[in-house]
């Protein structure tokens, strides 16, 4: 048995999960979904619960080894990017409360690792975990394949974990998988 990863992509409306396992040469999908909440009737408060009672349904009944989730972004508008993180610290707080270890990427970086560009659009991301992850059926939301999209990140990326270093020299001799060059 390979590993399996939680991926989410949290929101206080939809909150997208997937969790995928990991061998030595594939990456298989295990489970996907969202939590659908109603932002118009509950309060912010019942939405986290729901949250966060779902996604630890999720771990027990999958048991992913760790969790993948996307940091935190800006935005222009305040009030969401609070309402964001706190729907992304209950998602903590469910892995955390399993033992699970959380490993955080930017958007920009599960968009390059999953599709090879940063700028990807939602459709590129969508078209290329369904292909990575070999399944025909869209998923409902955009919020699913981005969670998927978390995971295969964080799969791919565990296998060339970075090394560290001292200065920025050091950290391009350890570490030459990650530097492109330009041409000029």
């Amino acid at each position: 048995m390979g590993m399996r990863i939680l991926g989410i992509d949290p929101g206080s409306r939809i909150c997208g999960f997937g969790v995928v396992e990991k061998d030595k040469s594939s990456i298989k999908l295990v489970e996907y979904g969202i939590v659908k909440l109603d932002a118009k009737h509950d309060k912010l408060e019942q939405r986290l619960v729901e949250i966060y009672l779902r996604l630890k349904q999720v771990i027990i009944r999958t048991k992913p080894d760790t969790t993948a989730i996307e940091s935190l972004f800006f935005a222009k508008n305040v009030q969401s990017l609070v309402k964001l993180a706190h729907a992304r610290g209950v998602a903590v707080l469910a892995a955390a409360e399993a033992d699970l270890p959380i490993s955080e990427y930017s958007p920009r970086e599960i968009k390059k690792s999953v599709t090879g560009n940063g700028n990807a659009s939602k459709e590129q991301v969508q078209f290329m975990v369904k292909t990575i992850l070999g399944f025909s059926e869209t998923p409902e939301s955009f919020d699913v394949t981005d969670a998927l999209a978390v995971a295969i990140c964080h799969a791919i990326r565990s296998d060339s974990p970075t090394k560290s270093a001292k200065s920025w020299k050091e950290y391009i001799e350890l570490n030459p998988d990650k530097i492109t060059k330009f041409k000029t």
